[in-house]
C-alpha cells in the first residue's frame, strides 16, 4: 500500500471541512507542494485557511510507495537542501528524519557511444573526459570572449532558446553531450523549444551580468564564500529524502496544517467552478458544496486553472492553456544484484537524444538511499516519454518495461529479467517553460490585476523543482497573511 500523506493527523479519510458561517481568510485549491507550503505559512500565523484537494491524499506529484521490501517514488525522488528547505525542516521538526543521499550520488553518468561515461568531477577529470574532448575544450576556452546576444538572435519576445544559448556560448558538443541529457532528465523537454530565461534564469543572468558564463560562475563562487551559508556544511547542497520516502515531507505539512485551530484540509473535494461575489471569492465542488473566502489561491496545474477561469475571464485562461505538459512514465525495475554488471555507483545515467534510445535516463534508486530494495537486489527508476518523444510513453506495462530494458540492458550490462516492477504514468507530467513563456506569464499577471483577491501558483511558474514549489508557496502564503 502507498504511504499516504493524510489530510488530518488521525483520519485516513478525513473530511475536515471548515464551518459555513463567516468567509475564510484564504481558500487554497490544490494540495501539492505549493498549496501545502502556502497553507502552512498562513495556518501558523492564525489565519482562517482551508485547503481543498481533489485526490484522497495531499502531496500532488510527491507520492511514495512501499511494497514489501521495495520502496519507490512515483514522482520526484529527491529535494536539494537549500536554506529555505533547511528552515522548513527545522520548523517541522523533520531534520532528524532527513536522509542525505549516498555520497556516491555526486557521480553521474551520461551515455556516450553506448557506454556510460562519468561526468568529470574535477579539473583533471574534465581535461581527460571524452564527453568534452579537445573540440569541446577549444570551444570552452573561447567562451569568455563570446559577445552577449543581440536582440536579433532571440525570438520576437526577446527569448532565446536554451539550445541556441548553449550552442552560441559553449558550442554544439556541450549542448549535445551535457545540456541535452540534463534537460531531458529535469524537464523531459526539448532544449530548442525551452526559453533559457524562463527555464534557466540563473544561466541567462550570468551572461547578462558578467558577459560570460565562466566569469560569472567564478564571481558567483567568490560571492558565496563571502556570504553566510544559511545551511550547516554537512547539509549544504545535499540531495535529501526520508526513510519512508519524500512523501513524509508532504505528510508532515498536512499534519501540522490540520492541527492548527484555524485551518482545515478537505480531501476528495473536486472544485468545478469559481466566481467573485461581492468582496469574496466562491468556489464550489462537484457535489454542490461551496466555500467563501476573501482570497482564493489556485495552486493547481495550468490546464486545471484554465478550465476554472475560462468562464470568468478568457484573458486568464488563454496563457495557461498554452503551457504544454508532455507525458512521462516512471518505470521502476528491481533486479538481483548479480544480474547487473554495472556497479550503479552514482546518482544515475542520462541518455542524450543522439544515442538513438527512447529512455530519457535512469536513477540508481537503491544506491541513493538505503532500504529501497531487498538485500541482494538493486532498484533502478527509469523515465520515458517527454516532449520530443511522447509516443514512447504509450503502450501497456509490458511494452513500457520492454522498451526500457532494450535501452538499458547493454548500457548497464543487465543480464537478467527484473524480479519486481512498477509503472507510474503521468499523462501531463512537467510544465514546459518554452519560448513565449515569459510573455504568457506577463499577460497572465496583467489580467490578474482585474481580479483582486485571486492568486495563481504552481510549478508552471517560478521553477518546477519541489524546493522551488515549497518556497514559492511559502512566499504566497506570507504575502496573503492579514495583520
Amino acid at each position: 500500500m502507498p504511504s499516504e500523506a493524510p489530510c488530518s493527523p488521525t483520519a485516513q479519510n478525513p473530511r475536515c471541512d471548515a464551518p459555513l458561517d463567516a468567509p475564510l481568510d484564504v481558500l487554497i485549491v490544490g494540495g501539492g507542494a505549493t498549496g501545502l507550503a502556502a497553507a502552512w505559512a498562513l495556518a501558523k500565523r492564525g489565519q482562517r485557511v482551508t485547503l481543498l484537494e481533489r485526490e484522497p491524499r495531499t502531496g500532488g506529484n510527491i507520492r511514495s510507495e512501499r511494497d514489501g521490501e521495495w520502496q519507490i517514488e512515483h514522482g520526484p525522488n529527491t529535494v536539494i537542501m537549500k536554506p529555505p528547505l533547511y528552515a522548513l525542516l527545522e520548523e517541522l521538526e523533520l531534520l532528524a528524519e532527513a536522509q542525505p543521499a549516498n555520497t556516491t550520488s555526486r557521480k553521474r553518468y551520461v551515455a556516450l557511444d553506448g557506454r556510460p561515461q562519468a561526468l568529470p568531477m574535477g579539473p583533471l577529470d574534465a581535461l581527460r573526459s571524452p564527453l568534452i574532448g579537445w573540440h569541446g575544450w577549444a570551444r570552452l576556452l573561447r567562451e569568455p570572449f563570446v559577445k552577449p546576444a543581440d536582440t536579433g538572435e532571440a525570438d520576437t519576445n526577446n527569448e532565446e532558446s536554451l539550445a541556441s544559448f548553449v550552442q552560441r556560448r559553449l558550442g554544439p558538443r556541450i549542448l549535445e553531450r551535457m545540456v541535452d541529457p540534463f534537460v531531458s532528465g529535469v524537464y523531459a523537454g526539448d532544449p530548442s523549444r525551452l526559453s533559457v530565461r524562463a527555464a534557466m534564469p540563473r544561466l541567462a543572468a550570468l551572461e547578462c551580468d558578467h558577459g560570460s558564463l565562466l566569469r560569472g560562475g567564478l564571481a558567483h563562487l567568490r560571492q558565496r564564500r563571502r556570504e553566510p551559508p544559511g545551511v550547516p556544511a554537512e547539509w549544504r547542497g545535499k540531495l535529501v529524502s526520508f526513510p519512508q520516502g519524500l512523501q513524509r515531507l508532504a505528510g508532515r505539512l498536512a499534519e501540522r496544517i490540520a492541527a492548527q485551530p484555524t485551518s482545515t484540509i478537505a480531501c476528495e473535494r473536486e472544485i468545478v467552478g469559481v466566481r467573485r461575489e461581492g468582496e469574496n471569492w466562491v468556489a464550489w465542488a462537484r457535489e454542490g458544496r461551496e466555500w467563501r473566502a476573501r482570497h482564493l489561491v489556485l495552486a493547481v496545474p495550468a490546464l486545471a486553472a484554465a478550465r476554472l477561469l475560462a468562464p470568468l475571464d478568457a484573458a486568464l485562461a488563454q496563457p495557461l492553456e498554452a503551457i504544454d505538459y508532455p507525458p512521462v512514465n516512471a518505470i521502476a525495475l528491481g533486479f538481483r544484484e548479480g544480474d547487473i554488471g554495472h556497479p550503479l555507483d552514482g546518482f544515475g545515467v542520462l541518455i542524450p537524444r543522439s544515442e538513438g534510445r527512447r529512455t530519457l535516463g535512469a536513477l540508481f534508486a537503491s544506491t541513493l538511499f538505503p532500504g529501497r530494495a531487498p538485500a541482494g537486489h538493486k532498484l533502478i527508476n527509469a523515465f520515458i516519454g517527454g516532449q520530443r518523444d511522447p509516443a514512447a510513453a504509450e503502450g501497456d506495462d509490458d511494452t513500457q518495461v520492454a522498451r526500457v530494458l532494450a535501452d538499458l540492458s547493454d548500457l548497464l550490462d543487465i543480464r537478467g529479467e527484473p524480479v519486481w516492477r512498477r509503472v507510474s504514468r503521468w499523462p501531463r507530467a512537467i510544465p514546459q517553460y518554452e519560448l513565449g513563456h515569459l510573455a504568457r506569464i506577463e499577460a497572465l499577471d496583467a489580467a490578474l490585476e482585474r481580479h483582486p483577491g485571486l492568486t495563481l501558483a504552481g510549478n508552471w511558474r517560478g521553477g518546477i523543482a519541489v524546493g522551488d514549489c515549497l518556497e514559492n508557496g511559502r512566499l504566497v502564503g506570507e504575502s496573503l497573511a492579514f495583520p
